[in-house]
């Protein structure tokens, strides 16, 4: 009758046993959200670096304390490793970079990517909700891509954490336990251009008797592929016919005119197709000449003569 009775206190033991240990088990619940990497609009023909952050949130529900990895993988965009991604529009493509840093050095990847280089982070945490930043820099040195919008979109396994009891014998890669999210990276190429000129001096001369010539460097700078065309306006009196525009003294003027070519046989204006320069971006800057030439004519009285002339670049 004793032996009975120790047998079936030990079995009750068993079954209280399991019955606790069920709900510790189902009570860690974990979920992650990541915001967008979002560049926005990126001139890359000024081949500056550009810094963005998002925001990675941890939710937990749990009993007793967890670790939490965070994973993040290549994206939809590929990538060399996890300091080069790529975000992509068809066969186009601009290098980014995640990190886990502010100074952009260590960066952000995941273990199921061992290619990738980067190192997932990790949150020993309790019930409640962590943020981390996640820091992101678009490269300089870009200047030909072209005017797109490019993405990557990060999904399922590439977006996830993975976690479980907290253990100090735990690494990422041994934690099984799953959640995911979506994110993607984001730059938009919009087409543009600048041009800068710069100023034409005739220098001091007596009798306007023959010509005088002199020329001035513009430059102008298009993203890649974007066709462009460049006018110059009238000057302050509005001139019509680009070869004799004023400078002006007062009510007196000195005549002047300003071409495309050295030999002054092309005058630059503003009617497109006309008397234009046109031309096709390649993110670089690309020089041109205005020439400029005071032709003979009556010489006015003494003294200093100017105009101010608009260039404007049309894309």
């Amino acid at each position: 009758m004793s032996v009975i009775r120790r047998i079936a206190m030990l079995v009750g033991v068993v079954l209280a046993l399991c019955f606790i240990a069920a709900p510790i088990a189902q009570a860690q619940s974990c979920s992650v959200s990541i915001t967008n990497v979002a560049f926005g609009d990126v001139d890359v023909t000024l081949n500056t670096v550009i810094d963005v952050q998002a925001t990675v949130s941890v939710t937990c529900s749990t009993l007793l304390g967890v670790r939490v990895c965070i994973d993040i993988g290549a994206g939809t965009g590929g990538g060399t490793n996890a300091a080069n991604r790529r975000m992509i529009n068809g066969a186009n493509s601009l290098n980014y970079g995640l990190f886990s840093d502010p100074g952009r050095t260590v960066p952000w990847g995941s273990s199921r990517w061992p290619a990738g280089g980067g190192t997932d982070v990790f949150i020993d945490m309790n019930s409640g909700t962590q943020t981390r930043t996640l820091y992101a820099r678009l490269y300089a040195g870009q200047q030909t891509a072209l005017p797109l919008l490019y993405a990557s979109t990060f999904t399922g396994l590439e977006a996830s954490i993975r976690y479980g009891l907290l253990s100090g014998l735990l690494g990422c890669s041994l934690l099984t336990t799953t959640s995911s999210t979506t994110f993607t990276a984001t730059a938009n190429v919009p087409k543009t251009c600048r041009v800068s000129a710069g100023n034409i001096n005739f220098g001091s001369n007596g009798l306007l008797l023959t010509n005088i010539d002199q020329a001035s460097a513009l430059s102008s700078t298009c993203t890649n592929t974007t066709p462009y065309w460049i006018g110059l306006n009238g000057g302050l009196q509005g001139a019509t016919n680009p070869t004799q525009r004023k400078m002006m003294k007062g009510l007196e003027f000195v005549l002047y005119g300003l071409y495309r070519d050295n030999a002054r046989s092309l005058p630059w204006g503003s009617t497109n197709g006309t008397n234009t320069v046109s031309g096709t971006g390649s993110g670089f800057a690309q020089p041109a000449q205005i020439f400029g030439r005071v032709a003979p004519q009556a010489t006015p009285s003494p003294g200093g003569y100017q105009d101010t002339v608009v260039a404007t670049i049309n894309y």
